[in-house]
């Protein structure tokens, strides 16, 4: 019984095994392209950092990590401020001259990072009063699964630094949003002796600068270091998320 011989692949034209190369090579090239063009083409992540400048130190932090999120491709910035409730006779003196934001620009964010001086171990009632009028949005799952940080000021070391950071988290739940905290790599040297002779503002939950009682005394150079950091690590886990789907995540975890 006479064994069929084998098939013989005919080499294509042009030069066989070569020719497959450099088409293998174009297919892979064109692919490559189209992936990148559908990255170019996503919308930027939109981070807003929303802040009550009562203290110029707030505004001051809100700045760095301004230039946090920007290091971050990819991610869109934008500073804002709170609108003040208070008449006119009540309120204390501002000098920020950042945008006002409204309940219609906040729902827009992709992520926000909120900025407030401490009142009484908690955040400052005209930052709450803002939160407030979102009520209707949250409900609505407009802040669902967003990403979420914060910062803050106080006067001294045990005038709220820790407590108005922890209360500030129950406005991010009854919102619905994951808080980004920093932790500790934010300030690598946090734990090495030098560092207990300088007095540092900020705690794992976010950057924090002390005012001084006059409310004259400026950011040092590593509450400054430490908000830059923020911003990088807040916007690089909220492009993540987006990149993942912020819907895809609510499925998940309902």
């Amino acid at each position: 019984m006479q064994t069929p011989e084998r098939s013989r692949k005919r080499p294509r034209e042009g030069g066989g095994s070569s020719s497959m190369a450099a088409e293998d090579q174009e297919g892979s090239s064109s692919s490559m392209s189209v992936d990148e063009a559908s990255s170019s083409s996503m919308p930027p992540v939109r981070v807003f950092i929303v802040f009550y400048p009562m203290d110029g130190q707030v505004e001051i932090l809100a700045r760095r990590i301004l230039d946090g999120v920007n290091s971050v491709q990819g991610v869109e910035a934008k500073l804002w401020t709170v609108p003040e409730p208070l008449p006119a006779e009540l309120r204390a003196p501002t000098k920020s001259d950042v945008s006002t934001i409204t309940a219609n620009e906040f729902i827009k964010a992709d992520c926000v990072i909120l900025g407030f001086p401490a009142r009484f171990g908690m955040m400052a009632s005209q930052f709450k009063a803002f939160l407030e009028t979102t009520e209707s949005d949250a409900q609505k799952g407009f802040f669902a699964s967003k990403p979420a940080g914060i910062f803050y000021s106080s006067n001294t070391p045990g005038s709220g630094q820790e407590t108005a950071a922890l209360t500030a988290v129950t406005q991010l739940a009854h919102l619905g949003m994951i808080l980004v905290p920093i932790g500790y790599p934010s300030d690598i040297d946090m734990f090495q002796g030098g560092s207990l002779m300088e007095m540092k503002g900020g705690s794992p939950y976010g950057t924090g600068t002390y005012t001084g009682v006059d409310g004259f005394k400026q950011p040092t150079p590593r509450e400054l270091d430490s908000a830059f950091r923020q911003g990088k690590h807040t916007a690089e886990i909220a492009k993540q998320l987006k990149d993942y789907g912020f819907q895809r995540c609510m499925e998940d975890i309902w």
